[in-house]
């Protein structure tokens, strides 16, 4: 406690020994301050609001026509209401560059008015837009201005974007309609060369090719058969062979219920023996004495299966032909197909978006979709809103008396005399004795007047500084009137 005690009383035994130059300097910094205060250029900030209103009819048309979400609105609100063309827009037409002729010099005012521009979002369907300018007259014009602008661009390019993708729309349905008359006109022509083998059932040509494959091997057997034939037919035609076949049929007959020497058994085995001999000595040409009424029968059956196992041999591979083609025109018959329908597909679609656009540009056209509508336009400002001179001031004073007695602080540890025996402890030094300072009275009855005028002025200055936070508080404009005046005579 006793060195709280004594460390406040050396913090204020330095305060009141150099008591004028803390006032000197608290007062020059708290002057600094409220000087500071007015030479800040004053701030306008105007204010706009607009609501963006969704029309019913967007509601109802919804999947019919084309209408911007309102999230997508705002999107582009945020960044349109900001961007360099309108911003341009708006400067020319405030003739704010009248006096600006290089680029440069626009730009650097682009990025001004850029920094000053605040929009944001309230409620999802309100937009407060906000400008501050030194001159409250054109910070009123250029928030008025400048959502003016935006809306009639809005409304401007909105309809432009509506007849542009109308044509285009034209332009794509007229080049996909030429696309898919060329791919139904090769499809048709395609179908008509290919017809047959695409009507073609396979299942039911396979089963025809087999059947027809086993009649062929049924003709070939009866051909063969016929053709072995022949030749018995002539044997047993020829008179001889028959007497011969009749002799020996009775022969195994008679040797059935008679043994070889039973007279008509060898009676019979003669007459074969002769009629051999006869045949075997009769000549080649007499074996052609067969019935020509039979042999003609078979040639003739002979002829027509010829004919008609050549006909079912072209007939298979003329089927067999068709069965390998099958798989490559229906492939060729497919991607033609799908080639039509994707075209067709994309033909409905540009049809229907065609169809949206109508709609779409419609309701642009009579302003039905989503519109702006400015609920507060923005208005003269009468109060800036920067600088805040009550918090400079305030701050001024308190920096001041802060700033004084550190600056005091610091001079007073610049110095290295011993100003009490407690700085000498630390050397372990003997204090023999403390000589008290003897003020002389004259001069400190003087002293004491000095002061007393310093305390008097400076407390009238002290409160002159305070009146100007008093005016401020009270929002006269006194100070700022007085500052006109003479900028104007200067």
């Amino acid at each position: 406690m006793q060195t709280k005690e004594f460390d406040y009383r050396m913090y204020l035994d330095l305060l009141l020994r150099r008591k004028r130059l803390f006032i000197l300097i608290a007062l020059l910094i708290m002057t600094g301050g409220v000087i500071y205060s007015y030479s800040l250029p004053k701030i306008y900030e105007a204010k706009s609001t607009v609501f963006i209103e969704k029309n019913v009819i967007s509601e109802l048309v919804k999947g019919i026509a084309v209408t911007p979400s309102m999230e997508q609105t705002i999107k582009v609100l945020t960044y349109a209401l900001t961007s360099r063309t309108i911003l341009s827009k708006v400067v020319n037409e405030l003739d704010m560059n009248a006096k600006k002729h290089s680029d440069s010099e626009l730009e650097n005012i682009l990025l001004r008015i850029n920094r000053n521009i605040s929009v944001k979002v309230k409620d999802n369907n309100l937009f407060i837009i906000t400008y501050k300018d030194t001159n409250p007259k054109i910070a009123r014009d250029f928030v008025n201005t400048l959502v003016t602008t935006y809306i009639e661009q809005n409304i401007s390019s909105k309809r432009e974007e509506s007849y542009g993708a109308i044509k285009f729309f034209s332009d794509q349905i007229g080049t996909v309609k030429e696309k898919l008359d060329k791919a139904d006109e090769e499809l048709s022509r395609f179908k008509a060369q290919q017809g047959g083998v695409v009507n073609i059932d396979e299942a039911k040509l396979f089963q025809e090719i087999n059947s027809s494959e086993q009649k062929l091997q049924d003709i070939q057997l009866r051909r063969r058969h016929l053709e072995g034939l022949k030749p018995v037919t002539r044997r047993e035609s020829d008179p001889l062979h028959a007497q011969l076949l009749s002799l020996q049929k009775r022969q195994d007959e008679l040797r059935n219920q008679f043994n070889d020497n039973y007279p008509e058994l060898i009676r019979i085995r003669g007459e074969i023996d002769s009629l051999k001999q006869q045949i075997a000595k009769r000549p080649a040409a007499g074996v052609g004495n067969a019935d020509p009424q039979e042999v003609a029968k078979i040639e003739a059956e002979l002829s027509a299966l010829k004919l008609t196992e050549e006909s079912l041999r072209r007939y298979i591979a003329k089927n067999q032909s068709l069965m390998r083609q099958i798989p490559t025109v229906k492939a060729e018959l497919e991607k033609m197909d799908v080639d039509k329908k994707k075209q067709k597909e994309l033909y409905d679609q540009l049809l229907s978006r065609q169809g949206q656009s109508e709609v779409s540009k419609q309701m642009e056209v009579q302003d039905k979709t989503t519109t702006f509508r400015i609920v507060d336009p923005a208005v003269l400002p009468v109060k800036p809103v920067s600088p805040n001179r009550v918090r400079i001031i305030l701050m001024a004073i308190v920096a001041g008396i802060g700033a004084a007695y550190g600056i005091l602080f610091g001079l007073d540890q610049l110095r290295s005399t011993i100003k009490s025996t407690e700085m000498l402890k630390p050397y372990g030094l003997p204090v023999l004795a403390v000589i008290p300072r003897i003020p002389d009275f004259a001069q400190e009855v003087k002293r004491q007047k000095v002061d007393r005028i310093i305390y008097a002025m400076s407390s009238f200055y002290f409160l002159f500084i305070l009146s100007f936070l008093a005016i401020e508080l009270l929002d006269l404009q006194y100070v700022d009137k007085i500052i006109n005046r003479i900028s104007q005579i200067f």
